[in-house]
């Protein structure tokens, strides 16, 4: 799968909890972003453009029907300190790049609903049993995480639980 389509499988991937697609009169959805990451680093630009555009592209648009909060940080104190910020404003589903980014959630808010990327090793840290076990995206046991990467099928995602 090519990079592009992987990033755009992502960003459908985030809109799974939220529903079949956005209605008029509809509360604003809550969506976090937590990047490993340095805010300046431009494959973090390049993850959440294509974030919002596969978001946007099921009809999730930021600022209409949806917010983004995103929070980013590429030492492991000021992404724990990112990350306790991003939890206090209630997101529905939190999308993490990078190992230590969805170690933190899964210690600090483990229900959350997570998707995750760049994660390495999902089976050793414990965020999945297997990555032979794929299952479409659905909001089904929600406060699972998921996965989306190389390895993942076109719309399938691995699934812990």
């Amino acid at each position: 799968m090519k990079r592009r389509e992987f990033i755009t499988l992502l960003g459908g991937a985030a809109a799974w909890p939220l529903g079949a697609g956005a209605q008029q009169g509809e509360r604003m959805r809550r969506i976090g972003v937590l990047m490993g990451l340095d805010p300046d680093d431009a494959s973090a630009a390049e993850h959440l453009r294509a974030l919002k555009g596969g978001l946007g592209a099921l009809g999730w648009v930021e600022g209409q029907n949806v917010r983004i909060d995103i929070r980013a940080a590429g030492d492991l104190a000021g992404l724990r300190a990112v990350g306790d910020e991003l939890l206090g404003l209630g997101p529905e589903l939190i999308v993490t790049y990078t190992t230590p980014a969805i170690t933190l959630i899964r210690q600090a808010a483990p229900n959350m609903p997570v998707i995750f990327v760049a994660v390495s090793d999902p089976i050793g840290t414990g965020f999945v049993q297997s990555l032979a076990r794929r299952r479409h995206l659905s909001p089904v046991n929600a406060g699972r995480s998921a996965s989306v990467g190389p390895r993942a099928d076109r719309c399938a995602a691995q699934r812990s639980g």
